[in-house]
């Protein structure tokens, strides 16, 4: 089978979606073996939260892959692989709601409050929460496609702000905070470049229009013969 052809498989989303389980069963197997070291909270919050991002950074990969290795198919996972890195995002926000705070609300509010890493990460949930209640195609119809698509640019915030989570939540070893942000802006400086090009061009087009326009060129070549034929 070609290797091309892959992404457009029907059944090539069953393993995916195993895949996808994979971290959080591996997760309930330690905690089931007592494997989870001297403070197990920590350890599910850190896990909990290194997927999160990860699966966002994935679903953020989607899109250049799919135009650098020519596979328009791989568009098809984009959806799932957003939905879990939600899944992960709630299962680490619960951790904190649940395990750490026993539902406090009062306390709860208090750290969004005072402490600034958990403003933050407030925000890089609740951003991602739109994008997973909207992501049907009912509600791309009811949105209309261009609405949908400035809705869910949300997950640039959602990534953005989990990265800054992550880095000011670490004390001393910031490696992978650092790691995952230049992933993410890796990821964002090239559809910067790309809408710049594409901004570019459709100035380019416009000023091409223009000059075909017989209120604009026709006139200026009508009465300026000597100069338009200089500036070619």
């Amino acid at each position: 089978m070609n290797w091309k052809r892959l992404p457009s498989q029907r059944w090539i989303k069953i393993p995916i979606f195993i895949l996808c389980l994979v971290p959080v069963l591996l997760l309930a197997w330690r905690a089931f073996h007592q494997d989870l070291g001297a403070n197990p909270i920590e350890f599910i919050t850190h896990a909990t939260g290194d997927w999160t991002l990860r699966f966002l950074a994935i679903t953020l990969a989607i899109s250049p892959l799919r135009r650098l290795l020519g596979l328009p198919d791989l568009i098809r996972f984009r959806r799932m692989l957003g939905l879990f890195a939600f899944f992960y995002g709630c299962l680490h926000f619960t951790t904190y709601l649940w395990l750490d705070k026993f539902f406090d609300f009062h306390e709860i509010a208090k750290d969004v409050w005072k402490r600034p890493f958990i403003t933050v990460g407030f925000l890089a949930f609740i951003s991602m929460a739109p994008l997973a209640l909207t992501s049907t195609a009912g509600w791309i119809r009811h949105l209309g496609g261009r609405r949908w698509q400035t809705l869910h640019r949300l997950i640039y915030l959602s990534a953005c702000a989990g990265v800054v989570h992550y880095y000011w939540l670490v004390k001393s070893d910031v490696r992978k905070p650092l790691l995952y942000a230049s992933i993410v802006l890796l990821l964002l400086g090239e559809r910067a470049v790309r809408w710049g090009r594409r901004f570019g061009l459709s100035g380019v087009n416009l000023k091409a229009w223009t000059s075909k326009k017989p209120g604009v060129a026709n006139t200026a070549s009508t009465s300026k013969p000597r100069a338009s034929s200089s500036a070619r």
